[in-house]
């Protein structure tokens, strides 16, 4: 009766939780699985406690059949410090990584790109665990659907994606959505198998998915079960429910209930008898009842720990390195840590488009595949949405990926992803998750490469809390923050400017780090202070030669050393900004406010920013070197400078 149980407390759960939202007690939204229990009691009763669950914004039910405590789900929606998610997610963001309950999230789709993730975590690992995505008929038609579905298929992954089809995605019917309303069939175009299952019929669900977990287990790779069913209850509580559907249809589906069906079924087989239903029921009635007693009575957070857990501890560096005289490039600085990080750490594997038996577009993983396999050096569809949502469900499962993007402006595509999972993940589970995602690829204008290849959005990406963000100009601090970087828990955005990769300059055989937020000075000056960003530094550093200027490198613009920075302007009096991204909302403003705001009375003079166009980056090598600030533009506003 382990089912009945299940079923049953997920729908007391939901119809206390209800009044609790009439009550004002839930803060925000409430969308609650009435109607769907049999499908998360059914596929999670397959599952072990390491198996890897992946849910949506209806995923009360899929918590409490994962093994979830009620008071803690409870807890939780009402704001309180004990709850699953410490507070800090409600009703759409439920996380119990100890149970395999690995998130849920309030953007449809990323359910199905992590649960792929983690199961190439597995795969990776040589484990036995299977993942799961569940999600609604909604994100079957989002691109998630289809990068997910695919690279699981091509790669056999071992997961298990559930398509909980309760007929409207909000409520837009999924009959007028769906070019091809039969999801499971849509399983025939990844080579997987595809199962329509009655989403009211607990003991088939329960069959179907028992097959589909031990196929994963057995390496067979992905399937794709469709369980058709009916929400009974709003989309979310205090909404209008009868806009877009009728009283009718609603009462039709009641009839059909899961729980309805599974008891009578109990009682014909002789399996139960009425007086012991009851008993579970009352039991049940009981406890979730004490427990929203309780959690009502729950302390509420305390606010300092409102910012905690955005990053992770911030790792120290103290050895010293011996430079030498060694020369190499910039992309052989940062392969050579690549491949000393991948010798030691079986768990880091790399995702991209030709990274493999190819190398990269700039050798960036050259020689690695004889090394290492196909395994560990991914080479992916062009999809770079999908690969990145997979990447996150990989480093939650104990992987550490890197993804290989090329060019900035196609990890643009994946923004979401990035900000809206990567970056909040640490923060959203309390710290319970780490994150070490390691996102690479170039930045900046370069062999006329035109304007979806020549991006520089370190400025945007610098906004987002949760991420770091570097951008090194030479090889010797390329290959010590790359360094850094695989070693860290935080997702970083590694960001080497185009035009610098075949650079050579001095790099140390030995491995070292160069620890995030500690800028560098390229060169000593008394007169005025230059910032420059990536390409940009060494620019203004050659338009310094021979001119009273302290040229100074961030290296990483998250976190920034504002530090390093008024120090310099407390000797030097001024400061001018270089960089190649556009004026507006830039980094050069960031800086720009932070020394108005700690450094104003050490100016004498105002800051100059230098900027390049506010335009896309064209294709003629004319047009595209009048977008950015040449060598002689930053010469001659460091010589103004020092003459204002």
């Amino acid at each position: 009766m382990i089912l009945y149980r299940t079923m049953q407390l997920i729908r007391t759960a939901e119809e206390q939780l209800a009044r609790c939202h009439a009550r004002g007690l839930v803060h925000g939204a409430c969308h609650t699985y009435v109607g769907q229990e049999a499908i998360a009691a059914g596929v999670c009763d397959q599952l072990n406690v390491d198996d890897a669950i992946f849910s949506t914004h209806r995923g009360h039910g899929h918590a409490l059949a994962k093994g979830m405590p009620p008071g803690e789900l409870f807890a939780e929606l009402f704001g309180r410090e004990t709850g699953c998610s410490r507070g800090r997610g409600g009703s759409m963001h439920l996380f119990s990584p100890e149970i395999g309950m690995m998130g849920t999230s309030g953007i449809v789709g990323p359910s199905i790109l992590q649960a792929a993730g983690a199961g190439y975590s597995f795969a990776l690992r040589k484990t036995q665990q299977v993942a799961v995505a569940f999600f609604g008929d909604g994100a079957a038609n989002n691109g998630a659907f289809h990068e997910g579905l695919n690279m699981a298929a091509i790669w056999k992954l071992p997961v298990l994606f559930v398509c909980e089809n309760n007929q409207f995605a909000t409520e837009i019917p999924f009959s007028y959505a769906a070019g091809n309303p039969d999801v499971a069939s849509r399983a025939a175009a990844y080579a997987m198998p595809g199962v329509q299952l009655d989403g009211n019929d607990v003991l088939a669900i329960g069959a179907a998915a028992q097959v589909a977990v031990n196929r994963a287990r057995a390496g067979q790779g992905p399937t794709l079960l469709e369980c058709k069913t009916y929400r009974t209850r709003p989309h979310s509580e205090g909404m209008g429910d009868y806009t877009y559907r009728t009283r009718e249809d609603v009462a039709a589906w009641r009839e059909r209930c899961p729980i309805k069906r599974y008891r009578q079924l109990l009682l014909e087989n002789g399996q139960a008898t009425e007086a012991q239903l009851d008993a579970i029921d009352a039991e049940i009635q009981a406890h979730v009842n004490a427990v929203s007693i309780s959690a009502e009575n729950a302390p509420w957070p305390k606010a300092e720990n409102a910012t905690t857990h955005v990053y992770a501890s911030t790792r120290k560096v103290t050895r010293p390195v011996n430079q030498g005289d060694r020369q190499i490039s910039f992309a052989a600085a940062t392969l050579e840590a690549l491949d000393h990080e991948m010798a030691l750490n079986p768990n880091i594997f790399v995702f991209g488009e030709g990274i493999g038996i190819r190398g990269g577009n700039f050798g960036t993983t050259a020689g690695l595949f004889a090394k290492y396999g196909a395994e560990r050096l991914r080479d992916t569809p062009i999809a770079e949405r999908g690969f990145v949502g997979m990447a996150c469900g990989a480093a939650m499962t104990g992987a550490r990926p890197i993804v290989d993007f090329m060019f900035i402006d196609f990890i643009n595509d994946a923004f979401g992803e990035i900000v809206n999972q990567i970056a909040k993940m640490q923060y959203m589970s309390s710290g319970r998750l780490k994150m070490p995602v390691l996102l690479r690829g170039c930045i900046g204008i370069g062999h006329a490469a035109a304007t979806h290849h020549s991006g520089s959005y370190h400025s945007i990406y610098s906004h987002i809390p949760g991420l770091r963000v570097v951008v090194p100009s030479t090889p010797f601090d390329a290959k010590g923050l790359f360094t850094h970087a695989l070693r860290s828990d935080d997702p970083v955005l590694f960001l080497e400017p185009r035009e610098l990769m075949g650079v050579k300059g001095i790099v140390p055989e030995e491995d070292y780090e160069i620890e995030f937020g500690k800028a560098r000075i390229l060169q000593e000056g008394s007169r005025v202070t230059v910032v420059g960003i990536g390409f940009m530094a060494q620019r203004a550093l050659a338009a310094a030669r021979g001119l009273a200027a302290e040229v100074i490198d961030p290296r990483t613009v998250s976190p920034l050393d504002e530090t390093t920075i008024l120090k310099s302007i407390r000797k030097t009096g001024r400061l001018l900004i270089v960089d190649e991204a556009f004026a507006p909302c830039s980094l050069g403003a960031e800086i720009a406010a932070q020394v108005a705001e700690a450094g104003f009375d050490y100016l004498d003079a105002p800051i100059r920013r230098i900027n390049g166009a506010f335009a896309p980056t064209p294709y003629s090598p004319a047009l595209e070197a009048a977008v950015i600030p040449s060598q002689d533009h930053i010469r001659a506003a460091i010589e103004s400078l020092i003459e204002e």
